[in-house]
């Protein structure tokens, strides 16, 4: 994660956390930056495009391509809590890297399909590349936020994707440190400190998004990503 977001990456899921006031010095730091709507965006692929990035990165990233678009189809029409946990279970397999060693950059947020090709990531990628898979399988974006915490027991920052049955329902926390999906209530390991999604950046408090404090276009890494993958080329 960026500097930004008063992230250090290291060599484990996270990088090392700091002050929980970094929402007022990352708002401050956007407003010298250019600021767009974050569109969503498909990602379905062609069988053509899947073909096309496996010959240029090989079988195994084909395969995981073509995996992954089949679970798309496979749960289109599942209830949300079979999506839900199909598609953790899915990314959960990917392979944990830093992003110091993966990308070469102290902080890099991977779009899904990155993350595929290359089988691996830092826990920002796992909640991206989940947040779009269930945004392409129907739901609902107000439903969705990704969330940065603090992992108190390993003392370091930590990104999860949390799920909103309804507004007033405590969240679901999908997780790449563990296997199972837990509410936020059965997860004192983690701190939230705020959340987004493809609309709004909300402070956070008891597990919950509190306080809407603008729009997701403030986080730079997020706008970054918006771009590429609105102009990836396959």
């Amino acid at each position: 994660m960026s500097r930004d977001l008063q992230y250090r990456p290291r060599n484990s899921s996270a990088g090392r956390f700091s002050s929980l006031g970094l929402l007022a010095g990352l708002i401050l730091l956007s407003l010298t930056y250019t600021l767009f709507a974050a569109p969503e965006f498909s990602v379905l692929m062609s069988d053509a495009q899947i073909k096309k990035l496996g010959q240029k990165y090989g079988e195994m990233a084909e395969r995981r391509l073509q995996s992954w678009q089949n679970l798309i189809k496979e749960i289109a029409d599942l209830d949300e809590d079979e999506k839900l946990f199909r598609v953790n279970r899915f990314f959960n397999q990917m392979e944990f890297v830093d992003d110091i060693i993966h990308w070469h950059q102290k902080d890099y947020w991977a779009s899904p399909v990155e993350f595929l090709i290359t089988n691996g990531g830092d826990c920002e990628d796992f909640s991206i590349a989940k947040y779009y898979t269930l945004r392409q399988v129907g739901i609902p974006i107000e439903k969705l936020s990704i969330a940065y915490v603090k992992a108190l027991r390993l003392n370091q920052a930590h990104m999860v994707l949390t799920y909103y049955a309804t507004p007033k329902s405590t969240p679901l926390i999908l997780d790449n440190l563990i296997p199972e999906i837990r509410p936020a209530n059965r997860r004192p390991d983690l701190q939230h400190v705020y959340s987004f999604n493809g609309d709004n950046l909300w402070l956070s408090k008891k597990g919950r998004r509190s306080t809407l404090v603008g729009t997701s276009d403030q986080l730079k890494p997020w706008v970054q990503l918006q771009s590429r993958m609105e102009n990836q080329d396959y």
